[in-house]
């Protein structure tokens, strides 16, 4: 398991993420930054960045920021999965 390996959901939308586990405010701004298109860019926030590819085991902290969907059946079983493993999931 690696602390700085994560995932972050936001609704039907997730995203593997390289970094610390982010707290609430910072969570719903790289939601924000990763989600939503804007014209100019938007300023990336340093310390975290999305990763193409980890093996589930790896992830070491997930964090969910309310969406207007639902989760996907995929994530929420990786998401079970995890919590069986001991990670504590914090949903915002």
């Amino acid at each position: 398991m690696n602390e700085n390996l994560g995932i972050l959901v936001h609704g039907d939308n997730h995203f593997i993420v390289d970094g610390p586990r982010p707290d609430r405010e910072t969570a719903r701004a790289l939601v924000h930054q990763w989600s939503v298109f804007q014209i100019g860019g938007v300023p990336q926030i340093p310390g975290w960045a999305i990763r193409n590819k980890a093996f589930r085991e790896d992830l070491g902290w997930a964090v969910i920021v309310a969406g207007d969907t639902d989760q996907s059946p995929a994530v929420f079983q990786l998401l079970t999965e995890m919590a069986a493993r001991g990670v504590v999931i914090h949903s915002w």
